[in-house]
């Protein structure tokens, strides 16, 4: 195994990891700072986080027949799920390509980690995976929604179909719902085996790293077993407490940045030898000819994005493009036409 490895970034333009390229007005930053002046941090924070659940709750539909579980980032969710059902022999399944951590953590906690390609324009085939189902019997199936790195929302019918048929659990992981605009929120009650992860990442809160996930009381509370004491500090707890009061500046930012990703998917399509995937997320999928050499004239044109051709099916000379401000994107774009040019 290797370390996750985050590229440098100074001096440059960063599109390389889906963050929210703005940050929050100038009132809510000092109305975050009261807060946090008022923070006791000489005390452990409250596991439960009674005005943070309660903020959550009403601004993401949740209700009161679901448990919320906190975590230190969805990373840390999925860490935790993936212990909650170790045992020899279990098997979790997720699409492939999809976020690498679900098969890291997998791999971590002893499983064995199996993944259904996906089709050669990142569609999922409903009828490959239920095989797979039935062949693998999977304690755990994880599903992006957006998938990550493609951006695109597979079909909700097959995801539907996939969540009934799944002998155990099935995690939704609904990072980019601020820009996808679906959920499975509105479904757990139809399915007994589901469970919605979130994180507050993509919205701008990257920094305070906290994601949730969203079930059934009985999962939560074996997730709770497994969940280390005190994850979440408490400044975590009180800063989105408080910008989740403030829900309508995240969605105006998120509706930004979806706007300015139609506007660089049109300009991308425009250049030559350059392949562009769908996006539904805050960031677009795309195929070079030589995706090593792309990166790096991008970056030394002072515009870092993510390499992806790394040996993964189907990311043969892919790179990913964060969504930015419209002058980052105006960037981008240029420093992505020279390389090609250069190339």
């Amino acid at each position: 195994m290797s370390a996750y490895t985050v590229v440098p970034a100074e001096g440059l333009v960063k599109l390389d990891a889906m963050e929210n390229p703005y940050r929050l007005p100038e009132t809510l930053r000092r109305e975050i700072g009261e807060a946090v002046a008022d923070a006791e941090i000489n005390r452990y924070p409250d596991p439960t986080a009674p005005a943070l659940m309660k903020r959550l709750r009403e601004v993401m539909g949740i209700g009161p027949e679901y448990d919320i579980l906190l975590g230190n980032g969805s990373d840390e969710i999925i860490h935790i799920i993936a212990q909650s059902v170790a045992r020899p022999g279990a098997v979790v399944l997720a699409p492939r390509p999809s976020f690498v951590m679900f098969s890291v953590y997998t791999q971590l906690a002893g499983l064995r980690y199996v993944g259904v390609l996906l089709n050669p324009d990142f569609t999922l085939d409903p009828d490959v995976f239920l095989r797979a189902l039935a062949e693998h019997r999977p304690a755990v199936v994880f599903i992006a929604y957006p998938n990550n790195p493609a951006g695109n929302l597979f079909s909700e019918e097959a995801i539907a179909t996939i969540v009934a048929a799944a002998p155990g659990l099935v995690v939704i992981d609904e990072a980019y719902h601020a820009f996808g605009r679906k959920t499975f929120m509105a479904r757990l009650a139809e399915f007994p085996n589901l469970v919605i992860m979130r994180t507050l990442s993509k919205l701008g809160l990257a920094g305070i790293r906290l994601g949730y996930a969203v079930g059934r009381p009985e999962w939560i509370r074996e997730f709770d077993k497994v969940r280390p004491p005190y994850n979440v500090n408490v400044l975590t707890h009180v800063v989105a407490e408080r910008v989740l009061a403030h829900y309508d500046v995240l969605d105006a930012q998120a509706r930004s940045i979806s706007a300015e990703r139609e506007r660089l998917d049109g300009a991308l399509r425009k250049l030559p030898e350059v392949t562009v995937f769908p996006s539904d997320a805050n960031f677009i999928l795309i195929r070079v000819p030589d995706a090593h050499r792309v990166f790096e004239g991008m970056r030394r044109r002072g515009v870092l994005v993510k390499n992806l051709h790394t040996g993964v099916p189907l990311l043969h000379h892919c790179v990913r493009l964060t969504i930015g401000t419209p002058e980052e994107n105006r960037r981008c774009l240029a420093a992505l036409a020279e390389a090609l040019a250069a190339g």
